[in-house]
């Protein structure tokens, strides 16, 4: 075999489509657009977020965000705001609410949630939904214990959305 030998496969060569170089091409005239329409004008191509004329789909999302309605809120309460307890004492959500360092009504709205931040000086019994870890190892050094609460049933929103995923569940 010599270098001058070698051949391109057959049928890996194509020649290129040529539109619009006259009669004799067969593809002139129309240059392969058909005859007449939107698609054979110039620029008559239609964007890709055309959808027919139907309100798309950038125009109909909100322009600055939007309302997550599983969104989850607590009442959050520093390791460090507890140093106004007395020791062994059993902090429950009233408690928590009658001294003010979380604020509801007549019901408990929000889960409770204990933050790490600050040290605890104190041995107590602390009733929460939520701590974090750091927080526990704060209330393990000073034999502290934590009650974990049962999660409150209404934590969502009342929304026609949520109305309608909650008939769709049951």
């Amino acid at each position: 075999m010599y270098l001058q030998e070698l051949k391109p496969y057959p049928n890996s060569k194509k020649k290129r489509k040529r539109i619009g170089r006259g009669l004799g091409s067969g593809h002139g005239v129309t240059a392969t657009r058909g005859t007449k329409g939107q698609k054979a004008r110039s620029g008559g191509a239609k964007s890709p977020f055309f959808e027919g004329g139907q309100n798309p789909l950038y125009l109909r999302v909100p322009s600055k965000g939007f309302t997550n309605i599983f969104k989850k809120e607590y009442h959050i309460v520093k390791l460090e705001d507890l140093n106004i307890f007395d020791n062994h004492t059993v902090v429950t959500p009233d408690l928590l609410n009658k001294v003010g360092l979380i604020k509801y009504k007549d019901k408990l709205d929000k889960e409770i949630k204990i933050l790490g931040n600050g040290e605890l000086n104190k041995t107590l019994e602390i009733h929460a939904h939520k701590i974090t870890k750091k927080a526990l190892k704060k209330l393990e050094k000073t034999n502290s214990k934590f009650l974990k609460l049962p999660p409150l049933k209404n934590k969502f929103k009342k929304t026609k959305k949520t109305q309608k995923i909650q008939k769709t569940a049951t």
